[in-house]
């Protein structure tokens, strides 16, 4: 992260990118890519490709593509929060689908580690297309970490 506070580098953005393609080959399968990153905070891009497509005939992406990278996002905001990749496990994982995502769009899920205990991390976080006022998905997850 920079001096200041604002985001993270190209370089760094690249190196969690390729850290959740590595190392879960369903995150390489979906595409994820981390498009930016603060202290604390991810947004990571689901492109929009036909073989996720949940309904073949409304085009609109399978909610278990959505879920997994909310899932994805928000075990990166806690690596962001923690400044380290880390040993952490999903504890839950509550996705409220508030509207189906567009056809043909790609879907960015932003997420917030707002607290962190000794054993527990805690995420919020919403899924959009065009804008995050507009929120496709809400989560709200915990994570354990090993202290």
């Amino acid at each position: 992260m920079s001096e200041d506070g604002d985001e993270y580098s190209p370089e760094m953005l690249e190196r969690m990118s390729g850290m959740i393609r590595d190392f879960v080959p369903h995150n390489r399968s979906l595409g994820l890519e981390v498009v930016k990153l603060r202290d604390r905070e991810v947004w990571v891009r689901l492109p929009y490709r036909s073989e996720l497509v949940g309904n073949p005939e409304t085009g609109v992406l399978h909610g278990g593509a959505i879920s997994s990278m909310m899932d994805a996002a928000s075990g990166l905001a806690v690596m962001s929060r923690l400044g380290r990749a880390g040993s952490i496990a999903t504890l839950d994982l509550r996705i409220d689908y508030l509207k189906p995502a567009p056809p043909s769009r790609d879907v960015i899920a932003h997420t917030n580690c707002f607290k962190v205990t000794k054993h527990v991390c805690f995420v919020r976080g919403i899924a959009y297309v065009d804008d995050e006022s507009d929120p496709i998905a809400s989560v709200s997850a915990t994570f354990a970490r090993k202290s």
